[in-house]
């Protein structure tokens, strides 16, 4: 029995370190487009 629970708890584990890897991958995109914006208003304002 507490290997079935010591199981569910690494697979558990895994989910959560596959799910804020995926949080970290969407944060890197958002922040690489706010660079983007930023750098696009950047030129639009120092022309």
């Amino acid at each position: 029995m507490s290997d079935n629970l010591n199981s569910n708890n690494i697979e558990n584990d895994d989910l959560n370190l596959n799910n804020e890897e995926g949080d970290y991958e969407d944060l890197i995109t958002r922040l690489k487009e706010i660079k983007s914006t930023i750098a696009l208003l950047e030129k639009t304002i120092f022309k």
